[in-house]
C-alpha cells in the first residue's frame, strides 16, 4: 500500500490504474484535497484516506488510458467538500497497446545489469558479471577509419542493407574464413546482429510456424520469434552433452509447422561449441527435412579456446546452403558492441526481403560505423589473437574458481566469455541470511543481496537450475567475484 502524503500538501492523489486485477501504472499529481491508495490486491477496490480509518467504496475501477495523466472514476463526495472534476483529456482505451506487445518480456540480463548499475548507485561494493560485451576498447585503425569517414563526408544516408565496399569485404571475409562464396547481393548488413535475426524472421514468420531453439539459449531468441507471431519451440540440452542439440533431440522437434532451426555456436549462455561432427549429425536430419531452414548465429566465431576450431553450418554441409541464413558481426570479434553493425549471408530472395522491412523500419545502418566496420575486416586482425588470450586465461581462472565452490558444477566451454554452471545441489538449502534456495533465480538474488555479486538467473535462459556469468571483465574482479560466490555457497545450510 502506497504511504500518504503528508498532511502538509493535502491536495496530492496518488493514481493507480489496473487492468484484469494487473498493477498497470501509479502517477502522483494535484488534484484535490484528499490521498489515494490501493492494496496491490485490492480486486479493483478504491480507499480513500481520511482522518477515518479506510473504508472500501467498492466501486469497479473502469481502467483506461489517457494521454497526459490517468484519472480515477467518480467517487463519493469526500467529508472535505465535493470533488473537483478532472480536464478532460483525450482517452485512448486499453486497446491502444498492441496484442503483439503482450508476448513478449523485458530481456532479464538488462533488467538484472541495471539492478546492479542501482545497487552500485547507492554505495554497495557490487561486481556485476551480467552483461555480454568485452570490456576492450575498440582497435585504434578502426576508431581512426570512423573518423576519416566523418572528415570525407560519409555522413548520409546509405543503401538501405549496406554500402557496396562493405558488403564486398563480407563476401571476401565468408570466402577467407569459412570457405563460402556469396554475391554482395545475397548480403545485408543491419543495425547490430539482433537486426539481422529479427528481419529474417520477420520476413518469413507466418502465425502456427514454429522456430527450434535449443535450451538454454540467448533471452532473445524466444521472444523475437514471437513478436514475429511464431512460434518458439525450446529443447532441452544436457550438460553431459555439452549443452549441444542432438541429431535425435532435432528429429524428434521437427513437424510439419517447423520453418527454422537456430543454431548459435559457441553459444551465449554456455559458452558450448558445435564440432564438424556434430554439425554433420544435425545437418543429416535437415537433409531429410527440405522445408527447414537454419539461422546460424556465428557471432562469437572468433573467440574459440584450446585446440577448438571453428565450423559452420553451410561450410559442414554446402547441401544446406541454399536454406542457411549466415549471421556474424563485429560486436565481439572487434570490441564494438555500440558500433552496432551486424551482417548476415542467404539466398537472394531472403535477403531482398529482408531488406524491404529494414526500408521501412529503421533503413541503413549508421554509415560513419559501416566505414568503422570496413576497416575492421579488411584492416589487421592481430586483435582478434590478442583478445582471445585474454578470454581464455580468464575462462581458465573462473572455471577453477567454481570448480573450487561446494554445490557448484561448472562445464569448460569451447568458446564465447560465458559459464553455464550448475547449481543442482544446491537447491533446497538455505543462506547465511535467510534465503531458502528454492530455485535459481533465489539464488542470483540472495548472491548479490548478500555479496554483491550480480549473476543472471538459468531460467531466463530456459534450462534450470544454473546460472551464467559474463568473464568479459579484469582477472581482479573475477577472482574476488569467485571468492564471494565461494563464500556464498559455504554458508549455505
Amino acid at each position: 500500500m502506497l504511504s500518504p502524503r503528508p498532511r502538509g500538501d493535502p491536495r496530492v492523489e496518488v493514481l493507480i490504474v489496473f487492468f484484469e486485477q494487473t498493477l498497470v501504472k501509479i502517477e502522483i499529481f494535484r488534484r484535490q484535497a484528499a490521498e489515494f491508495a490501493v492494496r496491490k490486491r485490492a480486486e479493483n477496490q478504491i480507499h480513500l484516506f481520511h482522518a477515518a480509518p479506510p473504508a472500501a467504496h467498492r466501486q469497479p475501477l473502469q481502467s483506461c488510458f489517457f494521454f497526459g495523466h490517468a484519472f480515477l472514476p467518480r467517487l463519493p463526495a469526500s467529508p472535505r467538500g465535493p470533488r473537483r472534476e478532472p480536464h478532460q483529456l483525450q482517452e485512448c482505451p486499453m486497446s491502444f497497446l498492441s496484442q503483439t506487445l503482450a508476448r513478449v518480456k523485458p530481456s532479464p540480463t538488462i533488467a538484472i545489469t541495471n539492478r546492479a548499475r542501482e545497487l552500485a548507485a547507492e554505495g554497495r561494493d557490487i561486481i556485476s558479471l551480467s552483461a555480454g560485451e568485452p570490456d576492450f576498447d575498440t582497435p585504434a585503425h578502426i576508431r581512426e577509419a570512423a573518423k576519416a569517414a566523418i572528415d570525407a563526408g560519409h555522413t548520409r544516408y546509405t543503401a538501405v542493407d549496406g554500402i557496396p565496399e562493405l558488403k564486398k569485404a563480407i563476401c571476401a571475409k565468408f570466402k577467407r574464413e569459412n570457405g563460402l562464396d556469396y554475391t554482395p547481393a545475397q548480403v545485408t548488413v543491419g543495425t547490430g546482429g539482433k537486426q539481422i535475426l529479427y528481419n529474417a524472421l520477420m520476413a518469413t514468420l507466418n502465425p502456427g510456424d514454429e522456430v527450434i531453439i535449443p535450451a538454454p539459449y540467448w533471452v532473445s531468441y524466444p521472444d523475437m520469434v514471437l513478436l514475429a507471431g511464431g512460434t518458439p519451440v525450446a529443447v532441452e540440452t544436457e550438460m553431459q552433452n555439452g549443452y549441444r542439440l542432438t541429431p535425435e533431440q532435432l528429429e524428434a522437434a521437427i513437424t510439419d509447422k517447423t520453418k527454422w532451426v537456430i543454431l548459435n555456436s559457441p553459444s551465449n549462455p554456455t559458452g558450448a561449441g558445435y564440432t564438424r561432427e556434430h554439425l554433420q549429425g544435425l545437418a543429416d536430419v535437415l537433409l531429410r527435412h527440405p522445408d527447414v531452414w537454419v539461422l546460424a548465429d556465428d557471432i562469437y566465431e572468433h573467440l574459440v579456446f584450446d585446440d577448438f576450431k571453428f565450423w559452420t553450418i553451410a561450410q559442414v554441409e554446402p547441401k544446406l546452403k541454399d536454406r542457411v541464413l549466415t549471421m556474424n558481426g563485429v560486436s565481439k570479434a572487434y570490441a564494438m558492441t555500440g558500433w552496432r553493425i551486424g551482417y548476415g549471408a542467404a539466398p537472394e530472395i531472403l535477403i531482398k526481403a529482408m531488406s524491404k522491412l529494414q526500408s521501412q523500419s529503421t533503413s541503413n545502418p549508421s554509415s560513419i560505423s559501416q566505414y568503422a566496420a570496413l576497416a575492421a575486416l579488411e584492416g589487421p586482425q592481430d586483435y582478434i589473437a590478442e583478445s582471445r588470450a585474454v578470454f581464455e586465461r580468464r575462462r581458465n581462472l573462473v572455471v577453477a574458481g567454481l570448480r573450487d565452490c561446494p554445490g557448484i558444477t561448472c562445464p569448460k566451454p569451447e568458446g564465447a566469455f560465458y559459464v553455464y554452471p550448475s547449481i543442482h545441489h544446491l537447491i533446497g538449502k538455505t543462506s547465511a541470511g535467510g534465503t531458502l534456495i528454492a530455485d535459481d533465480e533465489a539464488f542470483a538474488t540472495a548472491l548479490l543481496n548478500e555479496t554483491g555479486v550480480a549473476v543472471v538467473f538459468g531460467a531466463a535462459f530456459g534450462l534450470s537450475p544454473c546460472f551464467r556469468i559474463s568473464y568479459a571483465t579484469s582477472d581482479e574482479i573475477l577472482a574476488d567475484a569467485c571468492a564471494r560466490i565461494k563464500g556464498f555457497c559455504e554458508g549455505l545450510k
